[in-house]
Formats: C-alpha cells, structure tokens, sequence
C-alpha cells in the first residue's frame, strides 16, 4: 500500500514556475513509476509526466514537453514536477499517481492516487 500526497500548487501568473511536491509512504519507493496527471472540471484526466524508479528515464505529454520536468529522490520517497513557463492553460488540479510495472500514460494503470493540488494560471 502506499499513500500520496501532494503540495506547492497555488495561484500564480502567466510564465512564472511552480514546483509540485508528492511525498510517498512506503519503504519501496524506488520500485513504483511515479505520474503527474492532471484535470480540469467536465474534462478527462490528462497525462502529464512519468518516471521510472529504476532507471529514472521519463515521459512527457507533448504539450508540457520543454517546460515542465519531473524528478523524483528516492531517498526522500519523493516525486516533483518543476513548472516553468506556465500558461493558463495549465490550471488544472494535478494529482500525483503510483504504479509497479511500466510507465504508462493512462490513468486507469495507476494503482495509487492522492488528494490533487490546484495550480492555478492567471494570465
């Protein structure tokens, strides 16, 4: 079992950066793929980013591609996305996913979520 959860979104303005936090639970933190998804009222949750615990290679949805990056400390069990150049189409509640096998962009793969944070782009 593991236990997400997520901070650092708030209210900010248009190109400015913003790093989101996801602290995880458990002693096998290293083992799990690690995803940012997001989501939008009336709107599907979309694939931000992803990461291997193995190897840390990454994953990125073209239209975040260049502007965001996730990382992750496993000695830390931690995950984050550093934001930059935000835009306010990025507003969205974004929520920090687990799962053990490949990366995988697809919400429904991810065994573990928390609670979302907002992020919020004013323009």
């Amino acid at each position: 079992q593991v236990q997400l959860v997520e901070s650092g979104g708030r209210l900010v303005q248009a190109g400015d950066s913003l790093r989101l936090s996801c602290a995880a639970s458990g002693r096998t933190f290293s083992n799990y793929v690690m995803g940012w998804f997001r989501q939008v009222p009336g709107k599907e949750r979309e694939f931000v980013a992803a990461i291997r615990g193995s190897d840390g290679s990454t994953l990125y949805n073209d239209s975040v591609k260049g502007r965001f990056t996730i990382f992750r400390e496993n000695g830390k069990n931690t995950v984050y996305l550093q934001m930059n150049s935000l835009k306010p189409e990025d507003t969205a509640i974004y929520y920090c996913a687990a799962r053990t096998l490949g990366v995988s962009t697809t919400p429904s793969q991810y065994n573990y979520w928390g609670q979302g944070t907002q992020v919020t782009v004013s323009s």
